[in-house]
């Protein structure tokens, strides 16, 4: 799947028109495409379609009209669209109350450079999103949301694609020293993220 382009965003009428039924395929979509890891992280494996979402909702949201302004976020989402070999992944620190974010925030400093993809016995570390780290990474404070990158060889995605035939667990993980947690991918999940490496998002 191509990077999104300005033809793929329609205007706020068009939107509206088909924005119940298009939710509804983005909220089942999303379904097989998030992973929970430990108590209080949340990974959205993003394509084209969720992407096409995000940059609709916010172009509603703040009334973007103009061709510029969506080029604006074109370019800040379609980083996030994955190439073949490739996946990309927005992590959420999900904390609900103020003595959370408190709590936790400086805590995780990093936790976005600490996330492995494991296919039976190999590892693909992450790789943070350059543009956006600049805006969220602080010294002594993290931020709630972050965007990753995993990129695999040729040998490691014929690893991932073929990992239930061969009964290999395909894990994702964090390694930071007060977040450590590894939760198996379910087959759908493997299944749906196969396709991004082998096709893109």
């Amino acid at each position: 799947m191509p990077k999104l382009t300005l033809d793929d965003i329609v205007d706020l009428r068009a939107y509206e028109r088909e924005r119940d039924e298009f939710r509804a395929e983005v909220i089942a979509l999303k379904k097989k495409r998030r992973v929970s890891v430990g108590p209080v992280i949340t990974l959205l494996f993003e394509n084209a379609t969720t992407i096409r979402f995000q940059i609709q909702e916010m172009a509603r949201a703040e009334k973007i009209i103009t061709d510029e302004g969506i080029l604006t976020e074109l370019r800040v989402y379609n980083p996030l669209v994955p190439e073949p070999g490739t996946l990309a992944a927005t992590v959420f620190i999900e904390l609900t109350s103020d003595e959370q974010l408190r709590e936790w925030l400086p805590k995780l400093v990093g936790i976005e450079s600490a996330v492995e993809l494991r296919i039976g016995d190999l590892v693909v570390p992450c790789e943070v999103d350059a543009d956006h780290e600049k805006q969220l990474t602080r010294d002594e404070i993290t931020a709630s949301v972050h965007y990753i990158h995993f990129r695999l060889d040729a040998d490691q995605v014929a690893a991932f694609t073929g990992a239930e035939r061969a009964g290999e667990p395909v894990e994702l993980a964090f390694t930071h020293p007060v977040y450590q947690h590894a939760v198996e991918l379910s087959a759908e999940a493997v299944a749906e993220l196969g396709r991004d490496l082998r096709d893109g998002g």
